[in-house]
């Protein structure tokens, strides 16, 4: 293994640790998605939700290797009534890169008009990525032009491609995970433009 993959390696370890969430399941998943082929980068994405009196932890890791995209999902599940132990879902897919047809990137800058390349702040980040997995069919009542018409136009939508969306911002994420949001996006990019 070359020093740059084992600095890269480093970094995606330090990184998951950071989250606190399984460290070792959540690095095991991913190195062996990646089987031999080095991590050429990576982006972790810790995400908190609450629902009523529960606390869940969600963790997406994104990895780029010279012909893939990883994708690991880790969730926490609490089960009742066996004596309160914690269980743990860890899923990794493995898209190939040829296969990746839109990589977004998507920033949200205040004051526009001042905006500077490398000094003005980001407020959010959103990174979408698709690759024809999943879909997503946005319905509404069809319509005519009209305003007296009261038949039944049926319906009218958009089918959207919506594999994956992760969304950053400085204030929740920390100013340096969201510079690795966009490093990665650029670098995935450039690799499905190829």
């Amino acid at each position: 293994m070359t020093q740059a993959a084992v600095s890269v390696r480093q970094e995606l370890r330090a990184d998951i640790e950071s989250c606190g969430f399984f460290p070792d399941l959540v690095e095991d998943g991913i190195l062996l998605a990646a089987a031999d082929e080095p991590v050429l980068g990576f982006l972790v994405h810790y995400e908190p939700t609450f629902d009523r009196d529960e606390f869940h932890r969600h963790l997406t890791v994104l990895a780029l290797t010279q012909t893939r995209l990883l994708v690991g999902h880790t969730d926490d599940h609490a089960v009742e009534g066996r004596d309160n132990r914690t269980y743990a879902s860890s899923s990794t897919e493995s898209i190939a890169i040829r296969n990746i047809n839109t990589v977004v990137l998507t920033r949200v800058v205040s004051d526009p008009e001042h905006f500077r390349p490398a000094e003005s702040p980001v407020e959010e980040t959103w990174l979408s990525i698709g690759w024809g997995a999943m879909r997503r069919m946005d319905l509404e009542p069809a319509s005519c032009s009209d305003p007296e018409c009261e038949a039944d136009h049926g319906y009218t939508g958009n089918l959207v491609a919506d594999d994956l969306t992760i969304r950053m911002s400085p204030a929740a994420n920390g100013a340096e995970r969201v510079a690795r949001l966009v490093r990665f996006a650029s670098d995935l990019q450039r690799a499905a433009a190829l």
